[in-house]
């Protein structure tokens, strides 16, 4: 006598093997769509057209030899700015952008203070790879730098792309 066919093992285990593919699809599915990562950006025609405006910003940096060092310590910031030809130290604006996690990336304003530095706090650790630039409030010129964080290097910003 026969026992039927749900009281066997073979029945099972041919179920089981699509069943076990289903359940790990939709949990990758499930992660993948909860931690995406931003390569590639929407607007990508008007970042490349936006980047001979960069070039030429960097250009200005050089020609007014503008140097910059950015200094990071857990989340204290401290940007060290020679103002090579200019007047006066302006209100500056600094932009951390993260490789490749776009919601990590932030702007701050900062004002020097009396010595000539600048100084404000991160979000959060800064962790990773990133992009620094600096520039003035009304975008005139730009000095920018990549690094690995943490670090106990300042980090260099230049004008100029060096080559």
């Amino acid at each position: 006598m026969c026992k039927p066919w749900y009281k066997q093992f073979w029945p099972w285990f041919v179920f089981a093997i699509p069943a076990i593919s289903i359940v790990y699809s939709l949990t990758a599915v499930y992660i993948f769509s909860q931690n995406h990562v931003d390569l590639v950006a929407e607007d990508y025609y008007k970042k490349g057209k936006a980047i001979n405006l960069d070039l030429s910003r960097l250009r200005v940096a050089d020609a007014l030899n503008l140097k910059a060092a950015v200094k990071v310590t857990e989340q204290n910031i401290l940007v060290n700015f020679d103002k090579g030809d200019l007047k006066n130290f302006p209100n500056l604006r600094v932009t951390f952008t993260h490789r490749t996690l776009s919601n990590k990336d932030f702007t701050q304003m900062v004002s020097a203070d009396l010595s000539g530095a600048y100084r404000f706090q991160s979000p959060d650790m800064l962790e990773g790879p990133w992009f620094v630039e600096l520039e003035p409030f009304d975008g005139d010129w730009m000095l920018q730098g990549q690094v690995n964080l943490p670090t106990s290097d300042p980090i260099s910003l230049y004008g100029q792309v060096k080559e």
